[in-house]
């Protein structure tokens, strides 16, 4: 999907949702997150709920709610999209926690009956540099997502010590994490 194409979705989404008079609060990071914010032009297959909302509360987003995915089901027929179009994947990442500040961070969107809280610059890059340590050494679509948001050192090293609260072994640290934030030029250190 392009942006142009993951837009027309949410909105057919958040239409029809409000039709059925319903609404949904949802937190969304990856590589649709950033199509939505402008940060990357990479077409995506998908849109990753990393949390709902619930009256201030941010749950666990597996599963969907089944009146969400339904009408997802729906937009995917209807647009000739993935019927996956719209998943729970990174909702494990709530089990360790989001980055301190996430939820202030996020910004908001609304389509209908369907709000979005589409993560942050500052978050996408510790997200996506997660992705790309635990992929290494693959230089797949994390590290390209990572290279085009061109983040800054502080940046880089920031999102480091956000990563080590996801796995803290020194294997991770030493072997993944270092060489990936070393192909920006940047040094971190097992310490933080």
């Amino acid at each position: 999907m392009l942006s142009s194409d993951l837009t027309e979705a949410l909105e057919t989404l958040g239409a029809l949702v409000k039709e059925r008079g319903l609404a949904f609060d949802v937190a969304v990071v990856g590589g649709g997150a950033l199509l939505l914010q402008g940060l990357s032009l990479r077409p995506t297959k998908d849109l990753d709920v990393v949390a709902l909302v619930k009256d201030g509360a941010w749950i666990s987003a597996s599963p969907l709610p089944e009146e969400l995915l339904r009408a997802a089901h729906e937009v995917a027929d209807a647009l000739d999209l993935a019927e996956d179009w719209l998943n729970p994947g990174p909702t494990s990442l709530l089990d360790l926690g989001l980055p301190r500040g996430f939820a202030a961070r996020a910004v908001t969107r609304t389509y209908g009956g369907l709000t979005l809280r589409v993560a942050a610059r500052e978050d996408q890059v510790a997200f996506k540099l997660y992705a790309a340590a635990d992929q290494w050494p693959h230089q797949g679509k994390h590290l390209q997502d990572l290279r085009e948001m061109r983040p800054t050192p502080g940046e880089l090293r920031g999102a480091s010590v956000w990563c080590r609260t996801h796995d803290p072994s020194p294997g991770f640290c030493d072997m993944l994490l270092v060489p990936v934030v070393a192909t920006f030029g940047v040094e971190i250190h097992n310490a933080g």
